[in-house]
């Protein structure tokens, strides 16, 4: 085994989904973008039993069982949270919390396991796996949807480097956690499907954000991705109490009149966030924020992540 590992996974925005409930073989799918802070820390050491400190120790210590469960993972290992991103606001913190944990310790196994299996392993991905291809590589990526009577996490459909000049103001309101658990397997169960609305979210990303992507124009690529949010908003709204969750959409509306490109809100909320072309804009566009948000939640200037999570062995 190896003595210690080190891993870091930075948080994700998720930008969307391509059709939010049962509509055809295929459910859900989606967009989304992995952001360099806030991110998931684990010092992990070999150790005679499994046992954990810091932030979210319990949760961590929960998957790590799991996931040597499954895995066939001997030994015990030692699991210090040096940073955790801050839980049930819609940057994916329990998806990269999990995945971070079971690569620790296939890693202080000397095992090689794809971030799919991972995912599988500690029970993540059944609805998205947007937080699962985000970790295995960074950048923008886009997942096709679960398979009716499947588990696994579903396939990567495309991923694209995320131009190394655009920001993203990120803004956490202190507000209600977005819907989580049961609540949100309840919600889901609520939803009214739509076929033309998937099919207009499916042909904005496709001829349009994409293609913005690709040739680094970010006023397209924003006006697409603002669209894309309020559509999937307008499909949650009958469960989530508007377009956007109560806090945050006043907060998506004042970055778009502040100069962002595109915004929106990331998963369940309450996290919104703007993405300008320039650090500089970036700056400008954070300063108008605080003043909006007047000390009643966070607001940081952060870069887009194309590498995935990283891992050290020692």
């Amino acid at each position: 085994m190896t003595s210690s590992v080190r891993v870091e996974a930075p948080a994700r925005l998720h930008l969307g989904m391509l059709a939010v409930a049962d509509e055809g073989e295929r459910r859900f799918g989606g967009l989304g973008a992995s952001v360099d802070r806030p991110a998931v820390v684990i010092e992990a050491t070999a150790a005679d039993e499994l046992s954990a400190e810091g932030p979210d120790a319990e949760r961590a210590l929960a998957f790590a069982r799991r996931c040597q469960e499954t895995l066939g993972l001997a030994g015990g290992a030692h699991l210090r949270i040096a940073e955790a991103i801050p839980p049930h606001v819609g940057l994916g913190s329990g998806t990269k919390l999990a995945l971070a944990v079971a690569q620790a310790l296939a890693a202080l196994h000397d095992r090689e396991v794809p971030a799919p299996e991972l995912a599988q392993a500690v029970g993540r991905a059944a609805r998205s796996a947007v937080g699962t291809w985000t970790f295995a590589l960074g950048g923008l990526v886009v997942e096709g949807g679960v398979r009716r009577g499947e588990e696994s996490p579903a396939p990567l459909l495309a991923r694209y480097e995320v131009p190394e000049e655009w920001r993203v103001v990120l803004v956490v309101p202190s507000a209600e956690a977005g819907l989580s658990g049961v609540a949100e397997e309840e919600a889901f169960r609520r939803l009214v499907p739509s076929a033309e609305r998937s099919a207009t979210i499916a042909q904005l990303v496709l001829t349009s954000l994409l293609p913005a992507l690709v040739e680094g124009q970010i006023e397209e690529f924003g006006h697409a991705l603002t669209r894309v949010q309020q559509l999937v908003g307008d499909a949650f709204a009958t469960v989530q109490g508007g377009r956007f969750h109560p806090r945050a959409g006043a907060l998506v509306e004042a970055l778009l009149r502040h100069g962002a490109a595109g915004a929106g809100q990331s998963s369940w909320g309450p996290a919104v966030y703007g993405i300008v072309g320039t650090e500089a804009a970036g700056r400008e566009l954070a300063r108008h924020m605080e003043e909006v948000v007047a000390g009643e939640g966070t607001v940081a200037l952060v870069a887009f992540d194309n590498g995935g999570a990283r891992v050290a062995r020692s």
